[in-house]
Formats: C-alpha cells, sequence, structure tokens
C-alpha cells in the first residue's frame, strides 16, 4: 500500500509499505480521510518526542472496512466507520472504572515513543481493535467524520468542567480545539463566551461559531474586560487551549472566586502557575486527556448540524501531496485551520 512515511524528522516519504496484518480482533479499514492534527505537526521535527521516525502518523480518520478479523462480530466489510485515536485494554483498574484515556496500556494511533510504536491512517489503509470502531451516521461524509477526534477532545474537556447554565466562560487559545469548545460550550448552555487568541482571522471564526466576543490579548487588556463584563467577578469557568506559561496565567486571572479552570493545552510540558492565586481564591483545575467515550455524541451533533465542522475544514487534498501540506502547516501559513488528506 502507500503511504506518507516520516523517514526523519521534518522529511516525509510518499512510498509503498507493507499492507497492515490484522489479528483476530481486528478490522482492517481502507482509509477515505484523515486529517493533519497539530499534535503531529508540532511532533515532526521531534520536539514533542512522541514522532519518532520512521512513522506512518495520523489518527483523525475514517474510511471502510475491507477485511474483519476472524473472532470479530457486529462489523463487516463495506461498513463505513470511524475511531477512536486512543486503543485501550479495557481490562485495567482505569478501563473497568470506564476511564478509557487514563488506561494503563494506552497507545494512540500515529504515536512512536520510547514507550511504543503505533502506526497511524496516513495510509491507503490501517488496522485497528474492533472496539475502538463506531459507525457513521448516514449522510455524514468522511471528511467530516475525520473531524471527530478534535471534536471529541473538546467535547470531553467540557464535560470536565462544572457548567451552569448563564455561565460565564473564557476560552484562551482559538485555534481547532478551542474552535470547538466554544461550540461545545454553546451547546451546553452558557450565557457568555469570551475568546481570546492573537490572531484576528481566528477570533472573527470564533464569533462566527458561537462565541460572544473575540479579544486580541495584543491589543486589548483582557482581565480588565472580563471584570468590568461580570461586575468585577470574573468568569465562571475558563479553559486553556495552548499550553504555555502566559496563556495559562491569563487563564487564571480572568477567573472569579470558586471558578474553574480546564487545562487541555500542552505545548510546554512545563509552565509556571499562580500557586498562591489558586489556593486563596480557592480556584479549581481540571485537567483534560483526549476523550473518553464521546465519539457516538460528536457523531451525532455532526450529523445533526449542532457542530460546524465544515468552517473548519480548510483544504481536502491528495495524500500525495501531504508532505508540502505538513510544510505549510509547520509554518503557520494565514488562515489555514484543518487540513484533510485522502488516499
Amino acid at each position: 500500500m502507500k503511504a506518507l512515511v516520516l523517514e526523519e524528522y521534518n522529511h516525509f516519504a510518499y512510498k509503498d509499505v507493507p499492507d497492515p496484518q490484522i489479528t483476530p480482533e481486528d478490522v482492517l479499514v481502507r482509509v477515505k480521510a484523515c486529517g493533519i492534527c497539530g499534535s503531529d505537526v508540532h511532533g515532526m521535527d521531534g520536539r514533542s518526542g512522541r514522532r519518532i521516525p520512521p512513522v506512518i502518523m495520523g489518527h483523525e480518520a475514517a474510511g471502510v472496512i475491507a477485511e474483519v478479523g476472524t473472532k470479530v462480530t457486529g462489523w463487516q466489510e463495506g461498513d463505513r466507520v470511524t475511531f477512536d485515536s486512543t486503543i485501550y485494554c479495557g481490562k485495567c483498574h482505569f478501563c473497568r472504572r470506564g476511564l478509557i484515556n487514563l488506561c494503563d496500556d494506552r497507545r494512540v494511533l500515529g504515536v512512536s515513543c520510547d514507550a511504543y510504536r503505533q502506526a497511524g491512517a496516513f495510509a491507503e489503509y490501517v488496522a485497528v481493535p474492533r472496539h475502538i470502531l463506531y459507525r457513521l451516521p448516514e449522510g455524514l461524509s468522511f471528511e467530516q467524520a475525520a473531524m471527530v477526534e478534535p471534536l471529541s477532545v473538546a467535547f470531553h474537556a467540557v464535560g470536565r468542567a462544572p457548567i451552569t447554565l448563564n455561565d460565564t466562560a473564557v476560552v484562551v487559545g482559538a485555534g481547532m480545539i478551542g474552535l470547538f469548545v466554544i461550540q461545545s460550550l454553546r451547546a451546553a448552555g452558557c450565557g457568555h463566551i469570551i475568546a481570546v487568541d492573537l490572531d484576528q482571522s481566528r477570533l472573527d471564526l470564533a464569533r462566527k461559531l458561537g462565541a460572544d466576543e473575540g479579544l486580541n490579548s495584543d491589543a486589548v487588556d483582557v482581565v480588565a474586560h472580563v471584570l468590568k463584563r461580570t461586575a468585577s467577578r470574573g468568569a465562571d469557568i475558563a479553559f486553556e487551549v495552548v499550553g504555555l506559561t502566559p496563556t495559562l496565567k491569563l487563564a487564571t486571572q480572568c477567573l472569579r472566586k470558586g471558578g474553574a479552570l480546564t487545562l487541555i493545552g500542552n505545548l510546554s510540558p512545563t509552565t509556571e502557575f499562580l500557586l498562591q492565586a489558586a489556593v486563596t481564591r480557592e480556584l479549581t483545575i481540571y485537567g483534560s486527556c483526549a476523550s473518553c467515550g464521546e465519539y457516538a455524541a460528536c457523531l451525532d451533533m455532526i450529523a445533526r448540524g449542532a457542530i460546524n465542522v465544515d468552517a473548519l475544514i480548510s483544504a481536502v487534498v491528495p495524500l500525495a501531496e501531504g508532505a508540502s501540506w505538513f510544510e505549510r502547516l509547520y509554518k503557520g501559513e494565514p488562515g489555514l485551520m484543518k487540513v484533510i488528506l485522502t488516499p
């Protein structure tokens, strides 16, 4: 089969590789669409330590079942499917508690690190365990289905936060996940949503997708604005979707006493933290990792039009052109959001 392989850092090759081999519990999926994730872009130069070459990346995908393992039931060739990016064991302490995203033996498609190597979906075929499959609703395109993974990350994060109807929420970072957080907050009943970013085009899109305000933190005193908007109290909840010290501080400072901060971004493995503010104002801090069974709900919401994914798809291009699009994303080309590759 053909695949896009990261052969060495910052160098991709579109080449022939062996077809994946399936176990009796697996299915072979003919990939129809696979999105380039920000984690792939950040990982291609080696800085994350989770894309050690050679590796076939890609974990935001959808396709058609081409073959089923001998022990697989309930699925057949031709079924239209997507699948979780996380391969979980289903047997450990955390899986038995329903916390599949915290599985002790968790593996992520398209990740190659010191602990494991798991081939991803930037290829004509990918092998996945049957228990991470989800059937596509009628009328949902493969490109739309490939967006369910980033949506599920946002959906999970919003589910972690203690949201009350009519809350004021601040979302720091209006990239792909931040924009899905905004849409999910609107669906959850937030009263006023404030998006914060440095990119005006992203803020404009945030307004179109459900944010009441879009603040450029280079041009506006965000904390002062939030305090003025909330009778000097601060926001009820905040979401940090970047993962750097300045954005973490900003999200923390926007909160009222007793407010809740949900951390999603992790560009940096360590950051400074306003410890005294968190303690003396009794803030609640939630970490949010990947997703945990939200795929079915997310697929339904996309199919019903409750969540707009089409507005975030910048381009749908052949897998053979993937290297050049990775380069454009890596350089931060203005206006580019999600690029979907089609084998």
